[in-house]
């Protein structure tokens, strides 16, 4: 066990090669997304829609754990570049629905690339696929752990403030 003043080291902190491999992993991606015009949060928008087709700002959100006021910015930017359509929806006024246009499906082909180019980017280095994959599968084990304690804090302090 690391003494109290050891745990505040940077390479003692879990938080730290998270936060750095999600800034590297987006610089990855860049040169591919940038030929598309589209950001990396962008990307995963398009990620969700290209599977799920039409889906409400809510249900993108909770997908990318990502709260509207995150969103809702980006989804109109991408609506001003007509990628996507923003509806309210006839059954609940409430609710925007967000779809793709032509266009935001035809970029579905130019990203077809994308993560076999990813992969191979990783080819001889000291990771092999396996390791990826189970890194992939550990960390949304991970994710889902996260985004229940984080969901628990919220409610604990929104019940407070009660």
């Amino acid at each position: 066990m690391l003494d109290a003043s050891a745990l505040l080291f940077l390479e003692n902190q879990l938080c730290f090669p998270l936060y750095a491999s999600s800034r590297l992993t987006t610089k990855l991606y860049a040169p591919y997304l940038n030929k598309l015009d589209i950001t990396y949060p962008q990307y995963l928008v398009f990620l969700v829609l290209w599977k799920h087709q039409k889906q409400s700002v809510k249900e993108i959100g909770e997908r990318l754990f990502l709260d509207s006021n995150t969103l809702t910015p980006m989804l109109k930017r991408l609506e001003q570049k007509s990628l996507i359509e923003r509806n309210r929806s006839t059954e609940d006024e409430r609710t925007v629905l967000i779809s793709l246009t032509k266009e935001g499906e035809l970029l579905k082909e130019k990203a077809k690339e994308i993560p076999k180019n990813i992969l191979e980017s990783f080819q001889g280095s000291s990771i092999s696929e396996i390791e990826m994959n189970d890194l992939k599968n550990t960390l949304t084990k991970l994710l889902v752990l996260l985004e229940q304690k984080t969901t628990a804090i919220k409610d604990s302090t929104s019940s407070e403030i009660e």
